[in-house]
């Protein structure tokens, strides 16, 4: 007996032996590729742990097949843990070429260049296809894991002709999972929202960090994250600032007094945007877009090359202006006005019933006809004053 035993780890030391002398080939043979291009070395990290895995597997597997007696009790159930090992080694390896593949892909498109809209789409397709195929490899290994049994094979039968009635009853359980799932999906492909697109959700000014196919995170621009569910970007308006580009145009806006000379003002505009490498030079307008309450509005659009960029624009426009209002042209600072009474007496208090410029009654006061037509309106009971009682008992007597 204990020669069998002998023999079968002497095959085992082997097998494992030789697995290791494979993997080192096929690690060096790669490694004189990587001498020449870039894309081994990312191979290695990717899939050197589980195809190690799996030939080691492999390799005893066959050695205990060989050695062990084909009457041996534990036999099945060895050769049972090795199907499934083999199995989950590799689902691992394949994941792990999905994954340099993905790689390999955001490695082409960058989004650390100017003008990237069709690397953000790329990386966004490549992130959430990566994510589906390594889905559906860890779903079919569970899946062929559990085949291996007899007992599964045995209920798969009814499994499957209870099928309709099991799809429904799951597909109205996770129907809101189900419905971000598509969403999420349509999101990658429709090109609505890609990663590191600049949005805004919620009243909130942040960009696209991630992309799964349940949910969305918006990193926020004071280092938060808002986590919204695919859905939200398939049944909510939101804003996407770099949809088409990431050129944006922006306002600064200013409340001054009437004394203000916009033609100064814009001259000013100029330098300060000459002095800065913020703007682009696509635009810079100086407007006066209202005259009303006491103060002239004037507005500023510049532009910049992305939103970032445009919100210190803003900043640096603004701070300079005020600072030359206050320092060149201190009249057109907004001041409001009071009129101050000399003690003049004023005019006697016209009756509410009777208008104070033209002397006409109103629609509802002033006359009879007018409070009838309030009563009417407010189904107030009338009052009978006693100027009113005597002006009837006179009309009754007059009568008699």
């Amino acid at each position: 007996m204990w020669e069998e035993w002998l023999a079968l780890a002497v095959s085992i030391a082997i097998a494992v032996v030789a697995a290791a002398l494979i993997t080192v080939v096929v690690t060096l043979v790669f490694r004189l590729i990587a001498r020449r291009a870039s894309w081994p070395g990312t191979l290695i990290a990717r899939a050197r742990p589980p195809f190690r895995t799996l030939v080691v597997i492999v390799a005893v597997w066959v050695a205990v097949t060989i050695v062990a007696p084909a009457e041996a009790a534990w036999l099945p159930a060895v050769t049972q843990v090795f199907v499934l090992a083999t199995i989950a080694a590799g689902a691992w390896l394949l994941a792990g070429l999905v994954s340099f593949g993905g790689d390999l892909a955001l490695a082409k498109y960058r989004i650390d260049i100017p003008d990237n809209r069709v690397a953000r789409r790329m990386r966004t397709q490549v992130l959430i296809l990566r994510r589906l195929a390594i889905a559906l490899i860890v779903i079919l290994a569970i899946g062929s894991m559990l085949l291996t049994f007899d007992a599964v094979r045995a209920v798969g039968a009814s499994v499957l002709a209870s099928a309709g009635i099991a799809s429904i009853v799951a597909g109205l359980a996770a129907q809101s999972v189900l419905a971000n799932i598509f969403a999420g999906v349509q999101l990658v492909f429709s090109d609505a929202i890609r990663v590191d697109d600049v949005v805004v959700v919620e009243g909130e000014w942040g960009r696209i960090g991630e992309i799964t196919l349940t949910y969305v995170v918006v990193d926020l621009w004071d280092d938060r994250r808002l986590v919204l569910p695919c859905t939200y970007f398939t049944t909510k308006p939101f804003q996407n600032w770099t949809r088409t580009g990431s050129e944006l145009l922006g306002a600064v806006e200013f409340d001054l007094d009437w004394r203000v000379s916009p033609v100064r003002m814009r001259e000013e505009l100029d330098r300060v945007l000459a002095d800065t490498p913020l703007w682009d030079g696509r635009a810079s307008v100086l407007q006066v877009t209202e005259a009303t309450g006491g103060f002239v509005r004037v507005r500023v659009l510049v532009t910049a090359h992305d939103a970032p960029t445009l919100f210190d624009l803003r900043c640096v426009v603004r701070e300079r202006l005020v600072d030359w209002v206050q320092r060149e042209t201190p009249s057109a600072l907004p001041i409001q006005r009071v009129l101050l009474d000399d003690g003049a007496a004023a005019p006697e208090p016209v009756p509410p019933s009777v208008s104070s410029d033209t002397g006409s009654v109103g629609l509802f006061t002033g006359s009879a006809e007018a409070e009838q037509r309030a009563r009417a309106f407010t189904q107030a009971i009338p009052v009978i004053t006693d100027a009113d009682a005597d002006a009837d008992e006179d009309d009754r007597r007059a009568t008699a």
